[in-house]
């Protein structure tokens, strides 16, 4: 046993074009290390929806160059087959865009170089930009295909590789299965033409057709009074979002200092997510600390496609849930006249369903995650609670956490022209539709087995009441429904309440969402409906908790 993982090590190493993982790998065969080998070539880094996202390090389950170069072969070979685009002779043009993190560049170096040794026309951006601006390239310039090298949030030691296609969203099944079978197919990384040249660096022409987009966000002659502060959490952000907010003609954000420029490292924060306890804690002591306070906070996580945003509430501040920021996007929307569907994930809040049915708009429902959102008919507007918006589908299509910040500004500014804030616009959304309240039962393991195994208790014990509620419907995912395809999660639906249960798609996390709904028949009701909706909600908490196992 340990001579045949020693054999397939070696056979790895004389292939690993990089001289880290090299002498990492080197390291582990010398010192005999069968433990952390099972663990580096216990199978492969497997091909998904979310494309590829993973630990760095050697061996193929883990994010390194190899890993990559067999990747875009495999996407390279996926494209050929599909032929070249509708009106072209010449070969597809795929769109390269990277990040700030580790080995960023280098895979997505690689990549341009194995799109070219295809045959293929590679272009890529001109230094580490958000995620939003690859999404409105591949569009911009009619590239067949694009990717996104970036770990987005995930912790320091982490990368991934995000693939869209020339639609601009990105790819859902069959495709990802294709691709993943075109990567097993390649033999041997010396099968893999790489010339060293040939592919293209674009200029900023690329960047100024996304930010003289953002025109299109904001209302001709709309306030643009309010101020902000605003952290990158050490991502790609910050140019970008400064030059959209100057060309808009917002007062120019406050910078969290600490966090405004790009470091891999991720120093000052546990995880790089906004929605981490302790991770906005810098922006809300540079709001403190400002002469004059700012009408509210904003927060890119590292690649930029997610917005955060805190608001000062009585004497310090909080962050509003991406559910809140999802519902005053969308009043906000249909208030400036907005037409067309207006689409969320399935576990974010039936707020929006209330709002959009108010307007007379159409509302869908989708899986989790912008793969699923902007593909719905008719987009008009997208949403998920992980603080993904997609409010310009036109320009991208998929979340984006620049124009997202534009339009809460400008929400914030027309509001602050009336001597309102967005907590008074909430509570009249609370008063109009009913108080949406929601939470999130977040478990991260080490042991990937013990989220597979909460799952498989909930089906073989599954509750019948929670918080005193009872469960009058259980919709188990995996078998699809008429407006679903199939997917690995538990949907109760009880008397006001609603519980999804799944496994997170990129990262070691069970992931539990609960929304109760409190009717409220005025303001004055607000406080008492809020109690109720908490107490309900940690019950809920509880016993689902208990219930799995967890």
């Amino acid at each position: 046993m340990h001579d045949e993982l020693i054999a397939q090590a070696q056979a790895w190493l004389t292939e690993d074009p990089d001289p880290d993982t090299r002498t990492e790998l080197a390291g582990l065969i010398d010192a005999g290390d069968h433990t952390e080998l099972a663990a580096r070539f216990s199978g492969t880094l497997q091909f998904g929806t979310a494309g590829l996202r993973g630990e760095l390090g050697a061996g193929p389950m883990r994010m390194n160059r190899s890993v990559v170069i067999r990747a875009a072969a495999g996407l390279a070979a996926y494209l050929k087959k599909q032929g070249p685009p509708a009106g072209e002779g010449e070969a597809g043009l795929v769109v390269i865009g990277y990040d700030a993190r580790h080995k960023s560049y280098d895979f997505a170096r690689d990549t341009a170089a194995v799109m070219t040794g295809a045959g293929l026309r590679a272009a890529v951006l001109p230094r580490p930009l958000p995620t939003p601006v690859l999404a409105f390239a591949i569009r911009h310039l009619g590239a067949v295909a694009g990717v996104e090298v970036t770990a987005s949030h995930n912790p320091p030691r982490d990368n991934g590789y995000k693939v869209y296609l020339g639609d601009g969203s990105q790819i859902v099944p069959p495709a990802d299965i294709d691709i993943a079978a075109e990567i097993a197919a390649v033999p041997s990384l010396t099968t893999v033409r790489r010339p060293t040249e040939g592919w293209d660096t674009l200029d900023d022409a690329v960047l100024d057709a996304y930010l003289a987009r953002t025109d299109a966000v904001l209302s001709e002659g709309s306030p643009r009074t309010a101020r902000t502060v605003y952290t990158a959490m050490h991502g790609v952000g910050k140019d970008v979002l400064l030059a959209a907010f100057a060309r808009a003609g917002f007062p120019a954000p406050v910078l969290v200092a600490e966090q405004a420029d790009p470091d891999p490292e991720f120093p000052t924060v546990a995880f790089p997510n906004p929605e981490e306890p302790g991770a906005m804690d810098l922006a809300f002591a540079t709001a403190r600390a400002c002469g004059t306070a700012p009408d509210l906070i904003i927060a890119n996580d590292p690649d930029a496609d997610r917005c955060a945003v805190a608001v000062q509430d009585g004497t310090d501040w909080r962050m509003l849930r991406g559910d809140e920021v999802g519902a005053l996007l969308a009043a906000h929307l249909v208030r400036r006249g907005a037409t067309g569907t207006f689409a969320e994930s399935i576990v974010s809040s039936s707020l929006l369903g209330r709002i959009a049915e108010k307007a007379g708009l159409p509302h869908v429902e989708t899986l989790t995650g912008f793969k699923w959102i902007a593909r719905a008919e008719g987009l008009r507007y997208g949403y998920e609670e992980a603080l993904g918006y997609c409010v310009d589908p036109d320009g991208v299509r998929d979340k984006d956490g620049i124009t997202a910040a534009l339009l809460i500004t400008e929400l914030a500014s027309q509001l602050k022209e009336e001597g309102r804030t967005l907590l008074d616009l909430l509570d009249d959304l609370a008063v109009e539709h009913g108080l949406h309240a929601t939470d999130q039962l977040s478990v991260r393991v080490e042991d990937l087995s013990l989220i597979a195994a909460a799952m498989q208790r909930l089906r073989e014990q599954p509750p019948t009441e929670l918080a005193g509620l009872p469960i009058t419907r259980t919709d188990d995912l995996t078998e699809g429904t008429a407006e679903l395809p199939p997917t690995d999660g538990l949907r109760y639906t009880l008397d006001g309440a609603r519980v999804i249960v799944r496994p997170s798609g990129t990262e070691p996390k069970l992931k539990c969402y609960l929304e109760v709904v409190v009717p409220v028949g005025s303001h004055q009701d607000l406080p008492k409906a809020r109690a109720k909706a908490t107490a309900l909600l940690e019950s809920i908490k509880r016993d689902l908790s208990t219930a799995a196992g967890i």
